[in-house]
């Protein structure tokens, strides 16, 4: 059966390597605690302001 994992992370100036590392960590961290055998899809969508400007991400995992 296919599930879906949601993580997000809010990007900083300056900060967007570090902050992409740590949400890389977070989903190895997650799929090797609960033992993911097989991963379908990862996607990545960013989340703007009023401006237009990105503030955030949110990465979805589907595995199995």
């Amino acid at each position: 059966m296919a599930k879906v994992k949601t993580f997000s992370t809010e990007l900083k100036i300056f900060h967007t390597k570090q902050e992409l590392d740590r949400l890389d960590e977070q989903v190895n961290q997650f799929i090797a605690e609960n033992n993911v055998k097989q991963v379908f899809s990862v996607s990545d969508t960013c989340t703007t302001d009023d401006k237009g400007a990105t503030m955030g991400v949110i990465r979805v995992l589907a595995y199995e």
